[in-house]
């Protein structure tokens, strides 16, 4: 009973529920050691008792976190506080990154005036002092209510903002905070600020207190675009791969060809080097700087002022070499061979002096990274002299703070600019890509992915960790799909770290991925809410769930998309667990919808009629870890998954189900006459799956790429390693031959295809005639 108490307190479950009426427990030693994870030491009997009265002998006024939404009621944390605490609120700098500097918020203080309404008055002295910040509590146990000495009171006219004292049950209803909201309440401006919090007996508690606003900027309905891995889109062009180069064009020809309102790309974050590098874009070195590998070099304005051209031109011979031997020689795409000829080019256009407007944006580039940037630069200039895996390294490097690692920086001062120009120049195609797709009239534009975590060998766990709970993995329980779980490998953010820091590390992740995006899909999205922790060396059955403070998480996510007027999109397919899609689609974050999956499950089980459909998500016929819709169609993929013994049944029960499925869709869809050409035609299927989907209310319906020219081949099996060359495909067409940008922009089946999906435009009524 007391570690269950014990564990409840910091959000690890000790049991979950796999479907409704099915409840498994969780091992004893699997919660002893997700506690001991985020610094809890429940080894023995007298180590639970111990952290158990030590945690619940201490309340926190107010918890390290705490979220304000604008239009809606204040959190209980604040609108319970004791009649007559004075609440300031201190704003953020108004000199973050990618925002201009000035001036904070006007300074308001104000009191509590017996029964009358509070008075506020711009200059006016501010109340009693606040204590400064306190510090964060010890990991694993609630921190004190501290009673420092108080603080110099501020300069006349520099009052902090939000000096409040609450006055009994007061409330008042206000057009800022909607129902009902205590009178003394002023609603702050959407940002990350600093609460500070006195009780009338003197009981003081410092905060983060996260204002945003109620919901991320919508996407137009109605809009569609393509699906697409940017490694496997080759140009002719390209250097072995596609590149952001390649990103551009598709986005303007699309736009303004076919009137696509966006493109959604793979995880562009930086892998981890190796021989052979994880070719995996969901399990990165960092989520929170791009990979150059997606140069486009060419397009570097330094790259036409490099003296040494034979070397470039040899270089450029090679890489046509790459893309010549995966187009038309059965060659896999090869991420180590692109990085080295690409690596070797910019080095030599890292040589050319930059002009005096490059540079001073150069500058305001690393101004703006701040540590973060150096951070990562010198990650990669260590991990080219000792390894990538840095838990390997000299014991002095593998701390980002110590001296030694600090005179490793000064050595390898080059190598870490040079790291941080390559930063720069991926930053700037980015937002060229953007630009270009927002040129082209795109209402969206690029949808960048944010993957689940990173690997733990890379950049962000060594810069940043404090923050990872080291020892364990990130998976998925056991389900009706897969019986023994899932393990990916990837180390989860702690949660108390998370919300005794502000959350800095989420926001700032956010903030460089919103930077260059007109949207973001998040991956798994429901690891907002909890995340399924494995012990180090134990099975993905063993694990458990650790839960996160989703209202944080989300206001965070909220407020960040909201500076940056992006949308989102989760990725929310699998198991999710009650209330987290409707919390979701109360912030405005879209959901995902296949088609395959749409079923009445409360019902019937048939498939979903399209008008049944939710209108809050990105609705496609399949993902990069589904079989192509051709696949799907066929059955394709069913022989493919037997070819490599991934079937649980026999290959005829397979097959059978697989066409009982197919058959009930295709059935609907000769009902709803989006199927004219009949059976046997399965161009017309493809294109009748697409009509399908666009009748849906759904906000914005994707095309996978891949189906515009029939590529039967996954771009990922999930549940393979060496058995299939996952992330490592070019787009091919229905014979199995890859084709380039130029060729699939021209293929007669895209155009087929696309036309389903454009809107009907309304008819021009001829001069002096008015439309009805």
């Amino acid at each position: 009973m007391g570690l269950s108490r014990l564990a409840a307190l910091h959000g690890v479950a000790t049991s979950y529920s796999p479907s409704p009426d099915v409840t498994v427990s969780v091992p004893d030693d699997t919660v002893i050691a997700v506690l001991a994870a985020l610094g809890v030491d429940a080894g023995t009997p007298a180590d639970v008792r111990k952290c158990l009265a030590t945690a619940e002998s201490r309340s926190r006024l107010l918890p390290p976190t705490v979220v304000v939404w604008a239009g809606e009621p204040l959190p209980p944390a604040l609108a319970g506080l004791p009649p007559g605490s004075t609440v300031t609120v201190e704003p953020e700098p108004s000199d973050l990154p990618g925002r201009p500097a000035g001036r904070p918020p006007a300074p308001l203080s104000m009191r509590a005036r017996a029964a009358a309404a509070p008075v506020a008055s711009p200059g006016e002295p501010a109340p009693e002092a606040v204590p400064a910040p306190e510090a964060p509590p010890a990991p694993g146990e609630p921190a004190p209510e501290a009673v420092p000495a108080p603080e110099a009171p501020p300069a006349p006219g520099e009052a902090p903002v939000g000096a409040m004292t609450p006055r009994g049950d007061a409330t008042a209803a206000t057009p800022a905070t909607g129902g009902s909201a205590p009178a003394w309440w002023i609603p702050p401006p959407h940002g990350v600020h600093r609460v500070h919090v006195r009780t009338p007996d003197n009981r003081r508690a410092t905060a983060t207190l996260v204002a945003a606003p109620p919901r991320v900027p919508q996407p137009p309905e109605g809009t569609h675009g393509f699906l697409v891995q940017l490694y496997s889109l080759l140009s002719a062009r390209s250097w072995g791969m596609g590149d952001l180069g390649d990103l551009a064009d598709l986005a303007a020809w699309a736009g303004r060809s076919i009137g696509s309102g966006f493109v959604q790309v793979n995880p562009l974050h930086a892998a981890v080097p190796g021989k052979p590098t994880d070719p995996s874009p969901y399990r990165p070195s960092s989520r929170r700087f791009p990979d150059p590998v997606h140069l486009h070099v060419e397009s570097i304005p330094e790259y036409g002022h490099v003296r040494d051209r034979a070397t470039l031109d040899d270089l450029r011979q090679d890489a046509a070499a790459l893309s010549e031997a995966v187009l038309n020689k059965g060659a896999l795409i090869d991420r180590d061979a692109v990085w080295e000829l690409k690596r070797q080019a910019l080095e030599l256009v890292a040589q050319v002096p930059l002009t005096p407007g490059r540079r001073a944006d150069y500058c305001d580039f690393l101004a703006e990274q701040g540590q973060a940037l150096e951070d990562h630069a010198l990650w990669c200039a260590l991990a080219e002299v000792y390894g990538p895996d840095w838990h390997t390294w000299p014991e002095a490097l593998r701390d980002p703070r110590s001296p030694g690692t600090a005179r490793a920086r000064s050595e390898l001062l080059d190598r870490v600019d040079f790291h941080c120009r390559l930063a720069w120049l991926t930053a700037g195609q980015l937002a060229a890509a953007q630009r270009a797709a927002e040129d082209a009239g795109m209402a969206v534009g690029i949808v960048h992915d944010l993957a689940v975590g990173v690997h733990p060998a890379g950049a962000d766990t060594w810069s940043q960790q404090e923050a990872f709970a080291h020892g364990m993995s990130v998976g998925a329980p056991p389900d009706a799909f897969n019986a023994r779980g899932q393990d990916w490998g990837l180390p989860p953010w702690r949660p108390d770290v998370l919300a005794a820091t502000g959350y800095a590390a989420y926001r700032g992740l956010l903030r460089g991925l919103l930077a260059h995006a007109g949207a973001l899909r998040i991956d798994h999205v429901m690891g907002l809410f909890r995340l399924w922790w494995v012990p180090e060396g134990r099975p993905p059955t063993d694990g458990t769930y650790v839960a996160y403070d989703a209202e944080a998480m989300l206001a965070v996510l909220v407020l960040e998309a909201h500076r940056a007027g992006t949308s989102v999109v989760g990725e929310d397919l699998g198991t999710v667990a009650p209330g987290v899609r409707e919390a979701l689609a109360r912030r405005g974050v879209l959901g995902t919808s296949v088609l395959w999956f749409e079923r009445d499950w409360e019902g019937d089980g048939r498939p979903l009629a399209p008008e049944k459909w939710r209108r809050d998500c990105l609705a496609t016929a399949t993902t990069h870890d589904l079989p192509s819709t051709a696949a799907r169609l066929t059955g394709d993929h069913v022989t493919l998954r037997h070819r490599l013994g991934l079937l649980t049944r026999s290959l005829e029960e397979e097959l059978t189900a697989d066409l009982t499925d197919t058959a009930e869709w295709l059935a609907l869809l000769a009902r709803l006459r989006m199927l004219p050409e009949g059976d046997g035609d399965e161009e017309a299927a493809v294109r009748a799956v697409h009509r399908f989907l666009r009748r849906t209310p759904a906000r914005m319906t994707g095309v996978w790429l891949p189906d515009t020219v029939g590529d039967r081949r996954p771009q990922n099996l999930p549940g393979t390693w060496d058995q299939y060359p996952n992330w490592r495909l070019p787009i091919a067409d229905a014979e199995g031959h890859p084709v380039t940008l130029e060729e699939i922009t021209a293929s007669p089946r895209l155009h087929a295809l696309m036309e389903v999906l454009r809107p009907r435009k309304p008819r021009t009524a001829p001069p002096g005639e008015r439309r009805p």
